[in-house]
């Protein structure tokens, strides 16, 4: 099992409801785009050009996405690259309408994940394991690419594991629960 198959599987237990994997649609983009936000306000000017944090934490995501897979890695980038310039123009706004935004769209972002996991009956994943923060946005990119048809060998590895992670999860619960 691959690592990246690893991380998929562990981050798929948690998420094995269909409104839950809906609601992560939803969520998980707007926080990754609010964290771009909020980190595109701080930043020096170099030779003209300037470097924010948001471009450093996308530049490392990105090269830690494409160490766990170039397929998913490059549509990563591609999505990062396209949301940057919508952040770093939200992270120009007024002080005030720059933080209500990013604010308010992590707010509602993590709003959806938490009723997403209402659906699940069972607490996110990164309660457990913190990775599960940086695996999120590319579960979601991977379920949307198993929706598209593709990848489909490794959604069944996937799912197959998560699975069994879960039933794990499930009996420990039991046992907790009557000791």
């Amino acid at each position: 099992m691959t690592k990246l198959e690893q991380l998929l599987s562990q981050y798929a237990a948690y998420h094995l409801n269909h409104k839950n994997i809906l609601t992560h649609f939803i969520g998980i983009p707007l926080i990754v785009f609010s964290i771009i936000c909020l980190t595109a306000r701080a930043g020096v000017a170099v030779s003209g050009i300037e470097l924010t944090l948001a471009l450093a934490l996308l530049a490392v995501t990105a090269m830690y996405y494409l160490s766990l897979d170039k397929i998913f890695g490059l549509i990563m980038l591609a999505v990062f690259a396209l949301a940057y310039p919508l952040a770093y123009a939200v992270a120009q706004w007024s002080l005030g309408a720059w933080l209500s935004a990013s604010i308010g769209i992590f707010t509602v972002g993590w709003a959806f994940q938490f009723v997403g996991h209402f659906y699940e009956k069972k607490k996110p994943a990164f309660m457990d394991d913190v990775i599960g923060l940086a695996v999120g946005p590319l579960f979601v990119l991977a379920e949307m690419v198993f929706m598209l048809g593709f990848r489909k060998a490794l959604e069944q590895r996937m799912l197959a594991e998560a699975r069994k992670q879960r039933a794990l999860m499930d009996a420990e619960k039991g046992r907790q629960a009557s000791a």
